[in-house]
């Protein structure tokens, strides 16, 4: 369905955590000639301080007619979680049916086992990250019915421990990233009941660190993505209280570099995608106003194709789903206009959030 490409300390925050490559000229990749009708529309808009959305859409929905790339086959794995970034990147820009909803909503179906989990592509391993990713896509095309909601919510609750943590799979790798996955396609599902909640969020409490923020297991470094994996649980748990909310502003604000981006911990370079990663976490504790969003959205539309559209990690490199979804996300986040609000707990438009009927902080 799509194509992705994640960068250096991004790669981890793709859904299995791999990247393919990073910082990729532009240059170097091969790009259809783009039309002249499409040259005088964008050379009238300056993409250093406008979000050229009617690109960003053509690119989206041109990533499924490029099939025979080495960055599609090289990303099967994980094309479950890039459809849920390419729709839901369309969704915000307002362009939802440009998408083909039917082959989706197929595709989406056929990837379902027996056990109620999702795999990242037909006939691939169910994984708590795909599960996710497809129950979110299902919640932003109204389609839940589709599936067996007891079915998937059997499938998450089974894969908590005894500590109140959740492994990814039935291999048992253990990480705050699916502790978010599981309480919030159970939230999704309206399913909660089913797990342990209290001892859910005693474990993200665990991962806590002195500088506020928190890492993958007990004792792990902070980072960013994993911060907003820890706090969106303990949002959408109720243990926000676990939170010191000052001093994890702190080190989240501090993640901004001169040149306007985030970084996901310190001394690393920039990068789009954590515009979604801190900016969300942020949201959930009410520091938003502690970084220079000025800064940041000059940042973020730095980073546009404009001539192939999409977004990349850093300026003059090469676009991808991923870092186009975050970057308009967080542009959304920031009050871009004529973008859908986005929820900063559930990554999902505000009105899915709305017409699931989902609890907000």
């Amino acid at each position: 369905m799509f194509v992705t490409k994640e960068g250096e300390d991004a790669g981890r925050w793709c859904p299995d955590g791999r990247g393919l490559g990073t910082h990729i000229p532009r240059g170097s990749a091969r790009a259809e000639e783009p039309q002249a009708s499409t040259i005088a529309e964008t050379s009238s808009l300056d993409p250093a301080t406008t979000l050229i959305c009617h690109k960003h859409a053509d690119y989206i929905v041109a990533l499924d007619k490029e099939k025979d790339t080495f960055e599609y086959v090289a990303t099967e794995h994980l094309r479950m979680s890039g459809v849920y970034w390419g729709i839901s990147a369309m969704d915000l820009l307002g362009r939802l049916d440009d998408m083909n909803k039917d082959e989706i909503l197929s595709f989406v179906t056929e990837c379902q086992h027996p056990c109620g989990g999702f795999g990242g592509n037909i006939k691939h391993d169910p994984h708590l990250l795909y599960t996710l990713s497809a129950v979110q896509i299902l919640a932003i095309y109204d389609r839940l019915d589709l599936v067996d909601p007891n079915l998937i919510a059997t499938y998450v609750a089974g894969l908590q421990q005894e500590d109140g943590s959740f492994a990814g799979d039935e291999w048992g790798e253990i990480d705050t990233r699916f502790t978010y996955c599981a309480l919030s396609c159970l939230s999704i599902l309206h399913k909660m009941e089913l797990v342990d909640v209290k001892k859910a969020t005693e474990f993200v409490a665990a991962c806590g660190n002195f500088d506020g923020g928190f890492g993958a297991t007990p004792g792990d470094e902070s980072h960013a993505g994993q911060i907003f994996t820890a706090v969106g649980a303990l949002a959408i748990g109720g243990g926000l209280s676990h939170v010191d909310k000052d001093l994890l502003g702190w080190w989240l604000c501090e993640r901004q570099v001169p040149a306007g981006g985030l970084n996901g911990r310190p001394e690393k370079l920039p990068d789009v995608c954590y515009s979604w990663w801190v900016l969300s976490s942020l949201s959930m504790i009410d520091r938003l106003s502690w970084i220079s969003g000025e800064k940041l959205q000059e940042f973020i539309l730095s980073c546009q194709d404009p001539e192939n559209g999409g977004i990349s990690d850093r300026p003059d490199d090469m676009a991808d789903v991923f870092h186009t979804f975050f970057g308009i996300a967080g542009l959304s986040l920031l009050g871009y206009p004529n973008l859908k609000a986005v929820d900063p707990i559930y990554a999902l438009p505000v009105d899915t959030v709305a017409r699931l009927g989902l609890s907000r902080i």
